[in-house]
């Protein structure tokens, strides 16, 4: 007969080999795919396994808590870009943190989705834009790593992971997405939309869709070495279309609430897709870029960037 004491001291150890094993397991899982959902994509569906899990960053606190979960036998970061609630304009988004906290997962792909306005007919409300290039237009953005003791110069000619972006293009064909496989995404600072003088001359500018989120997020995971693509979701004409109104939070949130659910299926079709190793350049996106001699950068600068430039720095 067992004494009560040994059964409790037993419970006791058995509770802490499962503790040790749940955190040895969540510190070694892959998650090599994360997901950031824009304007009306604050979760996502078929998740399985799920933890949420804080990041600390050197950049202070993502835009929320990230949600771990395992989508097509893969473990996925998904982070809500406005935290849940929509609670943060595009400007007061901590891009930094929120790319940061993904390189910190080790996460290598990110797929991006937002809602855009449409600057051209042929781009209709309800239709995917997988855009391949970025005009930034913002003002007030924080959108780069480095700083504080270190320059570095990555190249931005072509911004967006063109692997990933093949991948979205076949997911969006695969679920009956009306799908445009380039374009040029001006990113605006907002939160305001644009004024009609300010619309009809982006559409000079021969620019695709209109957001205000997705160039600063793109350079932020150049730098990290992180492949990025976006799910542009098209919501509405933006202002300067003559048939239309002026853009209304109603008559995107009707838009909206469809393109959400085929991004959802986009992705799950995308995450599937992924697999093997990255064929592309975005992995060296930083080699030869940090002008910076190694001795001259700060020691705390380069401790805080250690997730980024480590692989680039002498071991010590």
């Amino acid at each position: 007969m067992i004494k009560l004491s040994s059964a409790t001291s037993a419970v006791k150890l058995f509770s802490r080999i499962v503790i040790y094993m749940a955190k040895r397991s969540a510190k070694t899982e892959k998650i090599s795919i994360g997901v950031i959902g824009g304007s009306g994509l604050y979760e996502m569906d078929g998740l399985t396994q799920v933890r949420t899990v804080k990041v600390a960053t050197p950049f202070g606190k993502p835009s929320d808590d990230y949600i771990i979960g395992t989508l097509n036998n893969k473990r996925v970061a998904f982070l809500p870009r406005h935290g849940r609630g929509h609670r943060l304009i595009p400007t007061d988004i901590n891009y930094r943190a929120n790319i940061y906290g993904m390189k910190k997962l080790g996460v290598e792909r990110i797929i991006s989705v937002s809602a855009v306005g449409s600057m051209k007919e042929e781009i209709k409300p309800g239709d995917i834009v997988i855009p391949d290039q970025f005009y930034d237009h913002t003002k007030h953005r924080r959108s780069t790593f480095f700083g504080n003791g270190v320059v570095a110069h990555v190249g931005m000619a072509e911004p967006v992971c063109a692997d990933l972006c093949r991948v979205l293009i076949e997911a969006g064909v695969q679920v009956g997405a009306a799908i445009h496989r380039r374009g040029t995404y001006l990113c605006m600072e907002g939160p305001q939309f644009s004024t009609k003088a300010e619309s009809l001359t982006y559409r000079k500018w021969n620019v695709d869709v209109i957001g205000m989120t997705n160039a600063t997020e793109a350079k932020l995971a150049r730098e990290a070495e992180i492949c990025y693509s976006t799910i542009a979701l098209a919501t509405d004409y933006d202002c300067w279309h003559h048939s239309e109104e002026a853009v209304t939070v109603e008559a995107v949130l009707a838009v909206m609430k469809h393109n959400i659910e085929t991004s959802k299926s986009m992705i799950r079709e995308a995450v599937r897709m992924l697999t093997g190793s990255r064929d592309c350049g975005c992995g060296e996106a930083l080699r030869n870029t940090i002008m910076t001699p190694e001795k001259l950068i700060p020691a705390k600068t380069k401790k805080d960037l250690a997730p980024i430039t480590g692989k680039y720095m002498k071991k010590k």
